[in-house]
C-alpha cells in the first residue's frame, strides 16, 4: 500500500481506539465484582457461555480472573478467530460461520442450550456476548431447517434492510434469541457482559438480544419481509411460524417486565463511542484538532462517503485557523446490492468518498470495521485519498463502474489501498478518520 504520512496518521488513530475496547480489559474491569456475587450468593456452580466474534478474548479473562471457579464454559466464535483452552478443561471452543449461519453454529448452540437447560437457582452463569453473536449463535425455531435460516439471511443482508430490522425478524424464528436464551438458563443468576456493536447500545438488538427484553413482535418481523419486498421469496417454514406468531398460536419472545429477567443483569462493558472519544483523544495527542462528527452514522454507506466527503470539503474550504483537523466517526451503515462484485460497507463508503474529493489535495479518509474485517473479505476496509481516483483512471480503472457493482474490494486491490488488519479481536462497529490538511 502506498502511504502518505497522513494515512500513517489514520492508522495509528485507529490502532488506538481499537485498542481501546479490546475485549479481554473490557472484561476484566468487572471480574472482582462478579467474584463477589458469587461468593456472597453462595451459589454452588459456575457457568461461562462466551459468543461473538470477540467471544475468545472476552472468554479468555473470565478464564484467567475466575479460574477454578468455573465449573464449565463454551466459546462459540468466528472462524479463525480463536485457539483452543488448554488451562480450564472445562472450557469448549466452537467457530463456525459469519456472517451466514453454518452447521457448527448450530451444533455450538446445542451445546450451549444442552448446559443451561437444567441450570438452578443455585447457579450463576456469566454470559460474554459480542457483535457477529446473531450469526454464529443459531438455533432455529421448530420446523424450520438451517438452510431455511441461511436463504433469508442472505435476503435480508442483500436487501438493505438494518441490523435493528435483521434482528426484529431473526428473533423470531429463533430458539435463543429475543431474550430466549435468559429464558433457558431461568431461574440461574445470570450475568451478561456485552461489547457493543449496534448504535444506541440497545440490548435487545446487540447479538439479537438473547438475555434482554425484547420489544418486537412476530407482527413487526412480518412488516419487515413486506417492506423489504421478501414474502415471496422467503421459505415458507419461515412464514408459517411468523403468520402462526401473528396469530397466537406461537409464543411471543419474552418482554419488558417479565419474571424471565428478575434475576439478569445485562451490562454494556464496550462500545463505539467509548472507541470514538480515544480516537478523539489519540488524534489531539498527536497536534491535531478533532471533532466527533458523529456517533450514529447510518444509511446507504455509498451516501454516507459523499456526506462525510462534503463535510471535509466544507471544512477544508473555510480555510479554518485550526487545520490539519480530523473528523470523526463511527455507525453502521448498509449496502444494497444491486450488483455481483465483492466488497463491504466501509470499501463503499471510501469508494464513494474517494470520487466526492477527486482531485482535491489534503484529504485523507480510513473507513474500517473495528473487527478486522468488511464484508466477506480478508480487509477490514479502505485508505483513500484526493488522488485514490485520479490514479485508477490512469490506470485505466473506471471507479463509477465498481461502484455501480459493488465491486469495491477489487478496485481498491487493484489500487493498492485495501486496509488489512487480521481479526482484531474486538468488535464495536466501523469507524471513519478523516484527516483535513
Amino acid at each position: 500500500m502506498e502511504t502518505s504520512p497522513f494515512k500513517e496518521m489514520a492508522k495509528e488513530i485507529y490502532a488506538a481506539a481499537v485498542k481501546a475496547v479490546d475485549p479481554y480489559g473490557s472484561v476484566m474491569r468487572h471480574m472482582e465484582s462478579i467474584r463477589s456475587t458469587f461468593r456472597e450468593g453462595q451459589y454452588e456452580r459456575l457457568f461461562t457461555v462466551s459468543f461473538g466474534k470477540a467471544a475468545c478474548p472476552m472468554a479468555r479473562a473470565l478464564e484467567d480472573h475466575l479460574g477454578e471457579m468455573i465449573t464449565a464454559g463454551i466459546v462459540l466464535t468466528k472462524y479463525g478467530h480463536c485457539a483452543p483452552f488448554h488451562r480450564h478443561t472445562g472450557i469448549r471452543v466452537f467457530e463456525a460461520g459469519h456472517p451466514v449461519p453454518d452447521e457448527s453454529g448450530v451444533r455450538g448452540t446445542g451445546e450451549i442450550i444442552f448446559l443451561l437447560k437444567d441450570s438452578t437457582e443455585r447457579d450463576m452463569v456469566v454470559f460474554a456476548i459480542s457483535g457477529g453473536g446473531s450469526a454464529l449463535c443459531v438455533a432455529p425455531y421448530d420446523g424450520i431447517t438451517l438452510q431455511d435460516k441461511q436463504s433469508l439471511t442472505n435476503l435480508l443482508l442483500r436487501s438493505g434492510a438494518d441490523i435493528h430490522e435483521i434482528n426484529a425478524v431473526r428473533k423470531h424464528i429463533s430458539k435463543v434469541k429475543g431474550g430466549r436464551l435468559a429464558e433457558i438458563a431461568a431461574p440461574s443468576h445470570c450475568i451478561a457482559l456485552i461489547l457493543s456493536d449496534v448504535i444506541g447500545d440497545r440490548l435487545d438488538v446487540i447479538a439479537s438480544g438473547p438475555t434482554a427484553p425484547d420489544p418486537t413482535t412476530y407482527h413487526d418481523a412480518l412488516a419487515v419481509l413486506d417492506k423489504y419486498l421478501l414474502l415471496e421469496k422467503t421459505p415458507q417454514t419461515i412464514l408459517e411460524v411468523i403468520y402462526r406468531g401473528v396469530a397466537g398460536l406461537w409464543p411471543e419472545t419474552p418482554k419488558p417486565g417479565g419474571k424471565t429477567f428478575e434475576r439478569v443483569e445485562n451490562i454494556i462493558v464496550g462500545s463505539n463511542r467509548a472507541a470514538l472519544e480515544t480516537a478523539r483523544s489519540k488524534t489531539e495527542s498527536m497536534g491535531l484538532h478533532a471533532e466527533v462528527v458523529s456517533s450514529e452514522l447510518t444509511g446507504e454507506a455509498a451516501e454516507a462517503g459523499r456526506w462525510l466527503a462534503r463535510r471535509a470539503l466544507e471544512t477544508q474550504n473555510s480555510r479554518a485557523p485550526f487545520l490539519p483537523l480530523c473528523l470523526i466517526s463511527g455507525g453502521e451503515t448498509t449496502v444494497t446490492l444491486r450488483g455481483n462484485g465483492t466488497g463491504g460497507r466501509n470499501m463503499e463508503l471510501a469508494l464513494a468518498f474517494a470520487l466526492e474529493v477527486e482531485g482535491e489535495a489534503g484529504i485523507t479518509l480510513l473507513s474500517a470495521g473495528t473487527d478486522g474485517t468488511d464484508g466477506p473479505t480478508d480487509a477490514a476496509g479502505a485508505l483513500v485519498d484526493g488522488e485514490t481516483v485520479g490514479k485508477a483512471r490512469e490506470k485505466g480503472l473506471s471507479p463509477e463502474a465498481f461502484l455501480k457493482n459493488n465491486d469495491s474490494y477489487h478496485f481498491f486491490k487493484k489500487t493498492d489501498e485495501l486496509f488489512i488488519t487480521g481479526p482484531t479481536g474486538t468488535n464495536v462497529m466501523d469507524m471513519q478518520i478523516i484527516i483535513v490538511e
